[in-house]
């Protein structure tokens, strides 16, 4: 993974990056979108198989804060994802020079993609694939998030970040975690983005998912204008595409086949 590793400068902020498949001239283009502790090389190899398995071109990156990108300045506003949905996102695909392109976003990051999907002008974006979306502030997700806190602070969940986000550790942990336990964090709510929402969109949830319900994935199906595909995954937790990986690839590759079909 580190072999193309390239940080790009998006508003003045310098982001990890990993390109795989063909340049963006040539393929569409799979954004990736990290979860609330992710970054690029937690994705690990999924990426890559699944730009693969989806005749595409894929872009993996860092948000502010984690991985190798620059370090940011804590609390984070408790808006941070609008911001990155509509000032980061459009940035970065300008910058990244990308053509055609979707967006595969994990929750925190499938949150993202649905403000961009929704409150951006969003050219040339094709659909989006969103693994265990959050559209609202459930109490499952702040128990659940609570709980990360105990482990990062009296168990081994600091170590284990530290080996991927190193001196970024404390940014990416508490950027996501003071910001969902937050009182006024209650009132977060996405909703008013999904009518605006046009491309097709692939909604994967794990049966088993420890950070929310499936009420998200209901949102989205009643709230958005576009067509809305889904899928429940058994003995499926927070991340499909590791706890269910071939199950995953093989429905992306058959969504990307069916939109391009379409164009």
């Amino acid at each position: 993974m580190k072999t193309n590793l390239r940080m790009l400068n998006v508003n003045g902020i310098n982001l990890e990056t990993v390109r795989y498949g063909p340049p963006p001239e040539e393929a569409a283009t799979l954004i990736f979108l990290h979860e609330g502790l992710g970054c690029v090389e937690m994705w690990h190899d999924f990426p890559e198989k699944a730009a693969e398995a989806a005749g595409c071109a894929a872009l993996v990156y860092s948000r502010q804060g984690y991985g190798r990108s620059d370090s940011c300045t804590l609390p984070l506003p408790l808006s941070f994802m609008h911001h990155e949905g509509l000032n980061v996102l459009p940035a970065l695909i300008s910058a990244a020079g990308i053509k055609e392109y979707m967006l595969i976003g994990h929750s925190d990051g499938a949150s993202i993609s649905l403000i961009f999907a929704g409150g951006t002008p969003a050219v040339n974006l094709k659909g989006i694939i969103l693994e265990a979306p959050h559209t609202f502030c459930e109490k499952k997700t702040v128990s659940h998030i609570r709980e990360a806190k105990d482990w990062y602070e009296n168990g081994d969940l600091k170590k284990r970040l530290e080996k991927y986000h190193g001196i970024n550790t404390e940014c990416a942990f508490y950027g996501w975690n003071r910001a969902w336990l937050d009182p006024d964090f209650k009132k977060w709510n996405i909703e008013e983005y999904l009518p605006d929402i046009k491309v097709p969109a692939f909604v994967i949830q794990g049966a088993d998912d420890e950070y929310g319900t499936l009420k998200h994935m209901q949102s989205i199906e009643l709230k958005s204008s576009g067509v809305v595909k889904t899928l429940v995954l058994d003995k499926c937790g927070h991340s499909p595409h590791k706890d269910q990986q071939k199950k995953v690839l093989q429905s992306i590759a058959a969504f990307v086949k069916e939109i391009n079909n379409t164009i």
